[in-house]
């Protein structure tokens, strides 16, 4: 059992429960994985703050987090995300990224506030 697996349920947990400040501790975590839930988990929050702490994570070093980054600034129309999210849609080096962000963009594009 992985690092990431021990702390899934808890990062989870942390969403569900709007505790960012507690999720933001683990956005730096060395593991790739560890930072995917915390992407994840931000998109259970949504507030201007929660899109914020999720620039970083669409600026990470691994496709994953940065895939999981977009799809949840798309959850939570952080609109002030969507320039990010434009940039991984179509100039992002992974294919997966790029397919992932440019449905995110074009939900945060369409979406009305």
């Amino acid at each position: 059992m992985g690092k990431a697996d021990a702390l899934r349920g808890k990062i989870q947990k942390l969403g569900q429960k709007q505790k960012l400040s507690a999720l933001i501790k683990y956005a730096g975590d060395s593991d790739p994985d560890v930072r995917t839930e915390v992407a994840i988990a931000m998109g259970m929050i949504s507030t201007y703050e929660s899109g914020m702490a999720l620039i970083p994570l669409l600026r990470d070093s691994s496709p994953m987090v940065r895939a999981a980054a977009a799809t949840s600034a798309a959850d939570i129309n952080a609109k002030h995300c969507e320039e990010y999210v434009k940039k991984l849609a179509f100039a992002d080096a992974d294919p997966n990224v790029r397919q992932v962000a440019k449905a995110a963009f074009d939900r945060l594009k369409t979406s009305v506030v």
